[in-house]
């Protein structure tokens, strides 16, 4: 990295921002100074450098929720750094996955793209927590596993139907169905959707 091209401030310093490799989300902000970035680029983990305690500090030291960097990029005008991350626990003090968790507007919409698994994660995980009354997600918690497990089934037999008919409207629509099961499967077993992308990435990265 060209370190000339940072615009540092008057004490040294440039916002750091960490995202989520794999899911896009902003995990947090903090400030790196030369020496952090350089340490960072050396052990490729997460290291900033703390002004409330004018130290250099590694992300997960005493925590172990490190951020393995897998990139880092610098914006247009060289006075923001990007972290992409792959976290390996809650980037936020306060356990939260990020520290981006109080909504000033809250979300109008869903993503248009892969992300829209993990905001219908987010609202499973919520109906799980705070249930609400009428909600079809809280009728699958509420009858157990075995009427989730039939739903999964049923909705993946739609989808070959659907496949059979060649009928592009069907399949979009049963394959939408599937996913949102499906994920409400995963919440109730308590396992991770990124786990599953992992699967997948090195079933891709083992086999071609």
């Amino acid at each position: 990295m060209d370190f000339d091209r940072i615009k540092w401030n008057e004490q040294g310093l440039v916002p750091a921002i960490a995202q989520d490799v794999d899911t896009g989300e902003v995990l947090m902000m903090a400030w790196m100074n030369r020496q952090s970035l350089e340490m960072t680029l050396d052990s490729g983990e997460a290291v900033y450098f703390s002004r409330s305690r004018q130290e250099i500090w590694k992300k997960g030291a005493t925590s172990g929720n490190i951020q393995k960097v897998i990139g880092i990029w610098l914006d247009c005008d060289g006075d923001t750094v990007l972290l992409k991350v792959r976290p390996a626990g809650p980037a936020c003090h306060t356990g939260a996955q990020t520290c981006f968790y109080t909504a000033i507007q809250p979300q109008k919409e869903f993503s248009r793209g892969a992300g829209v698994l993990a905001d219908v994660r987010r609202v499973v995980e919520d109906r799980l927590e705070h249930p609400v009354e009428g909600s079809y997600t809280n009728y699958l918690f509420e009858k157990g596993i075995d009427k989730i497990c039939k739903k999964v089934g049923e909705e993946a037999a739609e989808v070959i139907i659907a496949a059979k008919n060649r009928s592009h409207d069907e399949v979009q629509y049963e394959v939408a169905d599937l996913l949102y099961h499906l994920t409400v499967l995963l919440v109730e077993q308590g396992v991770p959707t990124q786990d599953v992308f992992e699967e997948l990435a090195s079933r891709h990265t083992g086999r071609g």
